[in-house]
């Protein structure tokens, strides 16, 4: 993902990668439209974890996109389509 995303590859869009925001690490953040990308594996299926992380981001002013691991790797037009989007929409 960071391959596609960095050098602003995306539209002209700034990501920055394993980035520390209060206890936690985010995969991906556009920070000009404080969206957060989180790349997940099975392990993240409901994860409570998750939940509460993506409630404190929220509460911090930032969109979270969730995408799987196989999605990123076996359809990644489809991400990248989904992520433009979602700037396009903030």
């Amino acid at each position: 993902m960071w391959r596609l995303l960095r050098d602003r590859r995306l539209s002209a869009y700034k990501f920055r990668r394993q980035v520390p925001i209060e206890n936690y690490i985010l995969d991906f953040v556009c920070f000009d439209k404080r969206l957060v990308i989180e790349i997940d594996g099975s392990q993240h299926v409901e994860s409570q974890r998750d939940a509460a992380r993506d409630a404190v981001l929220s509460a911090e002013g930032f969109s979270i996109a969730r995408y799987w691991n196989n999605d990123v790797l076996q359809q990644p037009t489809s991400v990248l389509e989904d992520i433009l989007a979602k700037l396009a929409g903030r």
